[in-house]
C-alpha cells in the first residue's frame, strides 16, 4: 500500500511539473525555425554545406565525428551560436583558444572552408552558427 501511495505521489508531481511547464514550451515561437530559411536568400546553402561535408569526410573519415563535436561544443553551454569558432581579439580571448577547447577540438578548417563557399555564392548569408549545425547534420548521415 506504501509503494501504491508514493507512485501515485510521484504521478501527480510529474503532472504537475509538466502542467507548470507547459506554458513554457507554447511561448516559444517556432516561426524562427525552418528548414526553408535560406531558400530566397541563399537557395544553395544546404547543398554547398554537404558538398563541401562530402568531400571532407572522403578525405578525412574523423572529419565527420569532428563536425558533430564542435557543433555539440557550441551548443552544450548557452546555446547554439557560433561562439565555439570565435578566435582571439585584442580584447577577447575568444573560445576556440579558450583552455578546455585549444587542444581537444579539431575541424576548424573545414568549418573555415564551408564559410568560403558559402560567403562566395552569398556573401554574408549564412551564419556560422546555421553552417555548423546544417555540417553536423549532414556528418551524421555521411
Amino acid at each position: 500500500m506504501a509503494t501504491a501511495a508514493l507512485c501515485f505521489r510521484a504521478s501527480a508531481l510529474s503532472v504537475a511539473c509538466f502542467l507548470l511547464a507547459l506554458p513554457l514550451l507554447m511561448a516559444q515561437d517556432p516561426s524562427n525555425l525552418s528548414l526553408e530559411h535560406y531558400s530566397k536568400t541563399c537557395p544553395n546553402a544546404e547543398h554547398v554545406v554537404r558538398a563541401e561535408m562530402e568531400c571532407a569526410v572522403r578525405d578525412e573519415p574523423r572529419n565527420a565525428a569532428l563536425m558533430l563535436r564542435l557543433h555539440f561544443h557550441d551548443c552544450f553551454v548557452q546555446g547554439c551560436d557560433g561562439s565555439v569558432l570565435l578566435d582571439d581579439t585584442a580584447t577577447m580571448i575568444g573560445e576556440k583558444q579558450a583552455d578546455q577547447n585549444v587542444n581537444s577540438l579539431k575541424g576548424f578548417e573545414v568549418v573555415d572552408k564551408i564559410k568560403a563557399k558559402l560567403e562566395a555564392e552569398c556573401p554574408g548569408t549564412v551564419s556560422c552558427a546555421d553552417l555548423l549545425a546544417i555540417a553536423a547534420r549532414d556528418a551524421v548521415v555521411l
